[in-house]
This record gives structure tokens, C-alpha cells and sequence, in this order.
């Protein structure tokens, strides 16, 4: 499952890439390295506008599965899941790249997929809900109430399979594609739940736990 991915952009650069209407997400640096659990920018709809704003990663799990927090959502027939595709609880989590953890020894080695080299904006198909109680770590807990976000998964394409055979995000690319997930009816928008075509993913970095531009160079050197 995708538990690390870079959100390393600007906030105006999301603004026009999602043709933001509202901002309340306060001052987003670039992201290199985003973790289940920390605060990341998400798009929802608000009061019919498109806002950017900052939620933290990860659902509470359903019952008896647990305690740790859902980063990933496949099965969406499930009741649980089901309360939270309806339109207004879809939101878009940009990304410029995510990472899958490539099974080698003594330990695993992260690998970062993007559009390209150069990291354009995209999108996971996300889910949100507010929520009561008790996130971040036991030695600093914060209580209250918290906006989270999950996102979907799908079967994985050709370039993910052979690092992560068991799934991938659910990645959207286009203006149409980001306006039918956050308002088209539940069937039309799970459509959406589809590998990314792999002509438009490629392994952009090998080794390191975030990943900025920079390390695009590092890696073409490494390979050629």
C-alpha cells in the first residue's frame, strides 16, 4: 500500500492546477516526504467552491480491525466505505509523486513513481470525514476535532506491479477526471477506480525516504 508520497509543489501552483477557488490551508511549504498521519493539502468542495485546505492522513480503521489509521481505501462495497463516496465527502490529494518499498534485503528500499522526471501536479481520488478524538503520536497526542482523508486503490499497472504487486493509488491526471470525482454520482465517479495507463508512470528515484526534484538527477546518474 502507498504509505509515503511528496506533495513538492507551490500552494499557487495548486491553486491553478485545481482551479482553487477558496484557500484555507494556511502557509503549505513544499513537501518532500508526506507520512500517514501528518497534515498534507487536500481539495474538497465547500459550499459549492473548490477549497484547498489541510487534513491528516488516515481514516479511523472499521471495527475490529484494529487501531491504526486506514491510509488506503480498495474495497468500496463495503458499508463501511460507503457512507464516505457520497459527493461530498470526495476530495482530490495532490501529489507530485509516491513511493511503494521494493522488497530488497537488509532492508527495504523505497521507489518513487511520478508522471515524469519533471513531477507535474496530480491527484489521488480521496476521501474525507471530521472526526473526534486523539490523533499523532502518544507522546504528543492531539485531541480535538480533525479533518481526515484517505484515498483509493486499484490493481496496480505494469510499472508499479513488479515493486508493489498487490495495488496502487487511484491517480487522476485531468481537469474532467478531477470534476467527476468530486461531484458525479457514486457509480460514474468509481469508474475512476482504474490503474494509471502506464505510458503516464514512470520510477523517477530509487533509495531515498522523500523525494524533491533534485533527486531526479541523482537517479539518472545512478542509471546511465
Amino acid at each position: 500500500m502507498c504509505n509515503l508520497y511528496s506533495s513538492y509543489t507551490t500552494q499557487e501552483a495548486m491553486r491553478r492546477a485545481f482551479e482553487i477557488r477558496r484557500d484555507s490551508a494556511g502557509n503549505v511549504p513544499p513537501l518532500p516526504a508526506i507520512f500517514p498521519d501528518q497534515m498534507a493539502p487536500v481539495v474538497r468542495l465547500h459550499e459549492g467552491e473548490r477549497e484547498l485546505t489541510r487534513m491528516r492522513w488516515g481514516f479511523p480503521p472499521p471495527p475490529k480491525v484494529g487501531t491504526q489509521p486506514v491510509t488506503n481505501v480498495r474495497n468500496v462495497a463495503s458499508p463501511f466505505w460507503r457512507a464516505w463516496l457520497k459527493p461530498q465527502y470526495r476530495c482530490l490529494v495532490p501529489l507530485t509523486s509516491f513511493s511503494e518499498y521494493a522488497d530488497t534485503k537488509p532492508r527495504k528500499t523505497p521507489i518513487w513513481f511520478a508522471l515524469s522526471k519533471e513531477r507535474p501536479l496530480a491527484a489521488f481520488a480521496g476521501i474525507w470525514r471530521p472526526w473526534t478524538g486523539a490523533r499523532g503520536t502518544k507522546a504528543e497526542p492531539v485531541e480535538g476535532e480533525h479533518l481526515l482523508y484517505s484515498f483509493l486503490t486499484t490493481e496496480p499497472n505494469s510499472v508499479v506491479a513488479p515493486i508493489h504487486p498487490k495495488a496502487m493509488p487511484v491517480i487522476l491526471t485531468t481537469l474532467e477526471e478531477y470534476e467527476i470525482w468530486l461531484k458525479a454520482p457514486v457509480q460514474e465517479a468509481l469508474k475512476l477506480q482504474r490503474p494509471l495507463p502506464d505510458d503516464l508512470l514512470e520510477i523517477v528515484s530509487e533509495g531515498p525516504r522523500s523525494d524533491p526534484p533534485g533527486e531526479s538527477e541523482r537517479f539518472q546518474t545512478q542509471s546511465g
